[in-house]
């Protein structure tokens, strides 16, 4: 790496030459083009008064307030119109339910406005690579006291030096992401200094960048890195920048601009005493940041050269449909598997869903049965505790109560038509949503939306779905709540069918799940559908795509 270093900087000589740079010749700051269902519900759900942090007052109308760069959108769109995902996750598990890697992590470090998040972007942009974490530095600056609230407004604050920042937390998100667990980012409101109450979730991923003008400062933070690299720009070209950024993107006029840089930057060098030490660290330097493509291509064959170690392949699936299937299949069902007891009742609504002469209204009407009688039996399992009622004649008796809060997660859509029966058995049940879905290459389920309710942990969680036919979704939604630290012993997967494959493969990842069905096909196509099976029974339940064809599509 010391080799490659000099190499990076050698390439850049023939550049060496600075110019002044006047304001105007720097480009603007944009937003990603893309949207995700994340933030299509985050959009919709903001608009009351509660949920935007209030203006300082004297403040100008900004574009953007809040901490985080666009790289930092649930969907980046690259320059080349590439769709990059930066908040969900692909399935990193095998068939046993255990992780099979860790992000390669990326270090990104530069005085400000030196281009970091630009590197940051074309690293990414040039990987290929659809799943990536892009992290800044911006989201952790410390709480302010109402003092440094008021320094901050008047240009006198510091936020330049390593007091300024929340190493700890930024410390203990960072090690959460390198697992791949969810971690609520904090969002800072340059408006008015201090935390905005919504923050923002996210996930590890194949790559994770975190990029921050010190973000090689800790120690501790420091030896999460894979690589370490150092964004080298001239000072009076990230002066020009950063007069740009502050003035469009966070509402400050050039003379508080200008009054901070002189006093925490020029006079006080921030940038010489903490930041350029941060050299020494850093495995490649890159002079010029996002216009030294020497440099860029070099961090990016390093980075794919360290994922081909881990077991990244980019040119081929890692592993098909099939492979989350257990082949070796027991004789015996597993032991956390329950099935209902086949009465000619359960049997008989089993039919009207499997019947594809069933009316619309009538597969509704019996499904809607039938799902009651699945969630009363999920409610067997729930704990419950003794109580003593006194009666309406004045004699007391001994009773029992459910000794648990519910929460409710269909995988959209289909696991959607069970809601109503929920709701209509556990009176004071909350729902959650997760939207998961296959991808059309690699046929792997992908997590694009959640959403929990607060202390998630508190509750016993049943997933919800209509079929498990493989048990990939299941196993992916699974995954995700344990990355949100909810116990095993307290998740139930409620389907009105399942696989013999499926149910096998959930129960050898996770055997202290229970796994609850009123009914299991043992056989499967090459094409991943169950026999006899049920149809697309989101198509069916909310009339959409009705007899378009006999052949039942890919259900994960």
């Amino acid at each position: 790496m010391v080799a490659e270093k000099k190499d990076a900087v050698t390439a850049s000589k023939g550049d060496s030459n600075r110019k002044s740079v006047k304001i105007e010749e720097c480009p603007t700051y944009s937003h990603s083009s893309g949207s995700s269902v994340n933030e299509m519900v985050n959009q919709n759900g903001g608009d009351s008064e509660d949920s935007v942090s209030p203006r300082a007052a004297g403040c100008r109308t900004r574009r953007r307030t809040m901490s985080g760069g666009r790289a930092e959108h649930h969907l980046l769109t690259t320059k080349t119109g590439k769709k990059i995902y930066t908040k969900g996750r692909p399935p990193w598990y095998d068939k046993k339910g255990k992780s099979l890697k860790h992000p390669f992590v990326i270090g990104v470090c530069g005085g400000s406005a030196s281009g970091k998040t630009t590197v940051a972007e074309k690293i990414v942009e040039r990987l290929g690579i659809p799943w990536v974490t892009i992290l800044s530095m911006d989201s952790f600056y410390k709480v302010l006291t109402p003092e440094e609230i008021k320094e901050a407004h008047e240009s006198k604050y510091n936020f330049d030096e390593p007091k300024a920042f929340d190493f700890d937390l930024l410390y203990e998100i960072l090690k959460r992401l390198r697992e791949g667990k969810s971690v609520d980012v904090p969002v800072y409101d340059f408006n008015t200094h201090s935390r905005d109450p919504n923050s923002k979730m996210m996930y590890g991923a194949d790559v994770l960048i975190f990029e921050g003008i010190l973000a090689f400062h800790d120690e501790r933070i420091k030896n999460l890195m894979d690589m370490k690299v150092f964004v080298d720009t001239d000072g009076d070209l990230r002066l020009a920048r950063r007069i740009v950024r502050d003035v469009t993107d966070r509402g400050r006029d050039i003379d508080g601009i200008m009054e901070q840089y002189f006093t925490f930057v020029k006079l006080q060098p921030a940038f010489d005493k903490y930041i350029a030490p941060c050299m020494d660290y850093a495995d490649l330097i890159v002079p010029r940041g996002g216009e030294n493509d020497v440099a860029i291509d070099m961090i990016v064959q390093n980075v794919m050269a360290q994922l081909v170690e881990r077991g990244y392949d980019r040119n081929q699936n890692n592993r098909d449909r099939h492979d989350l299937v257990r082949d070796d299949l027991p004789d015996c069902l597993p032991e956390n598997l329950f099935i209902l007891k086949e009465t000619p009742q359960v049997k008989g609504l089993v039919t009207f869903v499997r019947d594809r002469d069933t009316s619309r209204d009538n597969h509704i009407f019996y499904s809607d049965r039938l799902m009651r009688i699945l969630i009363e039996e999920c409610m067997n399992h729930m704990p419950y505790k003794d109580v003593e009622i006194e009666m309406a004649g004045g004699r007391k008796t001994l009773g029992k109560r459910k000794d648990a809060m519910i929460c409710g997660l269909p995988i959209m859509r289909a696991g959607e038509c069970m809601e109503t029966a929920l709701r209509s058995i556990v009176k004071d049940c909350v729902i959650g949503k997760i939207l998961i879905q296959t991808n059309e290459t690699t046929f792997d389920p992908e997590l694009h939306y959640i959403r929990l309710p607060p202390h998630i942990t508190r509750y016993k969680v049943i997933i919800m779905d209509a079929t498990v036919t493989t048990g990939s979704a299941a196993m992916m939604a699974i995954r995700v709540l344990l990355d949100h630290d909810v116990k095993e012993e307290d998740i139930f997967v409620a389907s009105l069918l399942m696989g013999q494959q499926g149910a096998h493969a959930l129960a050898y990842a996770f055997p202290k799940v229970k796994l609850i069905t009123t009914a299991m096909d043992h056989q499967m196509t090459e094409n991943c559908y169950l026999i006899p099976g049920m149809g697309n029974f989101g198509d069916r339940y909310y009339g959409t795509g009705i007899d378009q064809d006999l052949d039942e599509p890919f259900d994960v």
